[in-house]
């Protein structure tokens, strides 16, 4: 399951994590991102307990999106030891995505 991660709880939930995160940055109007959400929550369930997987809704929490640059949604960004590691832009399929989080498990 992906967790719903806010301009509050970012920094506690993805910055001081001590497992790899994703964070898929998504709105609800915006079509490729009701594409990718699915994938997101799949692959929260498949990797519990190795990675943390979660969701930022750039409407309600511009303050994360603004920080990180977000201009284009779906973007779903890596993170690792509280840095970026790796970024992809757009609707891509999950075998893209996993490959992505395996590099960092």
């Amino acid at each position: 399951m992906a967790l719903q991660f806010t301009d509050a709880n970012f920094d506690a939930q993805v910055l001081q994590s001590d497992k790899p995160v994703i964070v898929d940055f998504w709105a609800e109007w915006c079509g490729p991102c009701r594409m990718v959400g699915p994938i997101v929550e799949e692959i929260g369930k498949e990797y519990e307990g190795k990675a943390v997987v979660g969701k930022v809704d750039v409407d309600s929490n511009p303050g994360t999106a603004g920080k990180f640059g977000i201009r284009n949604i779906p973007t779903i960004l890596f993170f690792k030891n509280g840095q970026i590691v790796d970024k992809q832009v757009g609707a891509v399929p999950k075998s893209v995505l996993v490959k992505k989080l395996e590099a960092q498990l």
